[in-house]
């Protein structure tokens, strides 16, 4: 099994097992660890948003760019949580930048390229879409 995280306010998740994509879950960041404790995988994958300083976000007030900042540290911080619970559990984690994801895909290209036939939101899509190079990877 493996796990694509897309951490965030609503983090994302999506399971891989045997390469496919088995299910997508939408969890509340304080939920990352139970979740990862409660799988068991044998890999996580995430979006790690410390190994890209661009935001790619134009903000048009100090006050936006502050509120982003925020935001940004938040993240930032749920990254570093999942590596120090993998670490704690020898489960191999790492992280891609949202550069080295690939640009977001709606529902129906999301569908087109997995083959999920069920609905899905951007933070589950993007938890796949960070995993899916590493589905069907079979060693730790």
């Amino acid at each position: 099994m493996i796990l694509g995280i897309d951490p965030g306010g609503n983090t994302g998740v999506a399971t891989f097992v045997a390469g496919q994509l088995v299910g997508l879950d939408t969890i509340d960041p304080l939920h990352i660890e139970r979740f990862i404790r409660k799988k068991g995988p044998m890999r996580v994958v995430f979006e790690d948003s410390r190994l890209q300083s661009h935001t790619w976000t134009k903000v048009p007030s100090r006050a936006a760019a502050a509120k982003m900042a925020r935001n940004v540290g938040q993240v930032d911080a749920w990254c570093s949580l999942i590596n120090a619970v993998c670490a704690e559990l020898g489960i191999p984690a790492h992280g891609i930048s949202p550069a080295g994801k690939g640009g977001k895909l709606d529902a129906e290209a999301f569908k087109r390229k997995t083959g999920w036939p069920g609905k899905s939101n951007e933070h589950a899509r993007d938890a796949a879409m960070v995993a899916w190079p590493y589905r069907g990877a079979t060693n730790a």
